[in-house]
């Protein structure tokens, strides 16, 4: 059975908080290999020590504080975020309120404050690119300097890299628009998901031979719009299909919509909560001149997604249970 994940927030009491933890620091949108290298340090840390090892993150993510009318293509969403962290091995995930008052503390406020004085930390994991406080003041350098005079260990991972390539989330959302699953998933170290429940639709696709479960995504979702190899969780249960994720130009070139038929079921999805995990992109999305052609056409995804996952049978993100 699976640890409890504890998550603590700003409203948490203090007698609640397991003071002397060690803690993972980032933004850790998408959790990617560079974020986990920062964790794995942090729970060996934690290991030596003999304390829980913790994330320790910020929401909602300090980009949409600071440009609230830029749209932002997260990657995962607070929920997805601590789900992939409880599935790392962490103990738990501290989650900061990044408001006004955060931006406005300065690097050592932080410090002393919030990781000495509430959270008791023994020590502390950051990536090479981390900054923090007022005006970005905070550093990994200022971290390691301030550590012996804390009574504390400090960690810093250099980056990661792919074919000599930096891992960071703005790859990542490159790589998705563009389609480049493989580049996505690499960087990530499973695949991209989202979470979402199950909505009616106009049900075109019973009329093809197709009936989808449909979900509609954030409306920053930057991924490319076209067809995919799915692969879908129902809790514990794993489902598999091809997916369409855009305007349907054939019908009515409306709201992006990912609609998502399941190979071999039946039953009733509507209200339920799917994880949808993009395995592979077959293709761009098009405009048929008539029902007969894409129906073909469908039936020619459908093989393709079959085969793209049958060569990546366990292909799915592994993710922890959080209250």
């Amino acid at each position: 059975m699976a640890p409890h994940f504890t998550v603590i927030r700003d409203t948490t009491p203090d007698s609640a908080i397991p003071r002397g933890a060690v803690v993972a620091m980032g933004n850790f949108d998408g959790v990617h290999l560079g974020h986990r290298a920062v964790i794995a340090a942090a729970v060996e840390m934690g290991r030596a020590q003999g304390r829980p090892a913790m994330a320790l993150t910020f929401e909602p993510h300090p980009r949409r504080f600071f440009s609230p009318n830029t749209p932002q293509f997260r990657l995962t969403d607070e929920r997805a975020k601590l789900r992939l962290l409880a599935g790392t091995g962490l103990a738990g995930a501290v989650v900061m309120t990044f408001d006004k008052a955060r931006a406005g503390t300065s690097a050592q406020d932080f410090i002393h404050h919030d990781l000495i004085g509430r959270l008791g930390v023994s020590g502390i994991a950051v990536g090479y690119d981390f900054h923090f406080g007022k005006g970005r003041v905070g550093s990994p350098s200022l971290l390691v300097n301030e550590a012996p005079r804390l009574g504390i260990e400090v960690d810093v991972q250099p980056h990661v890299d792919i074919d000599e390539r930096p891992v960071s989330s703005s790859a990542i959302r490159i790589a998705l628009a563009e389609g480049l699953l493989g580049e996505a998933t690499t960087m990530l170290g499973a695949p991209w998901f989202i979470t979402g429940e199950v909505i009616h639709g106009e049900k075109r696709g019973r009329d093809l031979g197709y009936p989808t479960a449909n979900i509609r995504l954030d409306a920053n979702c930057g991924l490319k719009h076209g067809i995919y190899a799915v692969r879908v969780g129902r809790g514990p249960e794993r489902l598999e299909g091809v997916a369409s994720f855009g305007r349907r130009p054939t019908f009515d070139n409306g709201a992006p919509l990912l609609e998502i038929f399941l190979f071999d079921f039946k039953g009733d999805l509507y209200g339920q909560e799917l994880d949808c995990a993009f395995v592979g992109f077959i293709r761009e999305e098009l405009k048929f001149d008539g029902v007969e052609a894409l129906i073909r056409q469908m039936d020619d995804d459908s093989a393709r997604a079959r085969a793209i996952l049958a060569a990546a049978p366990d292909l799915f993100p592994r993710l922890g249970a959080v209250d």
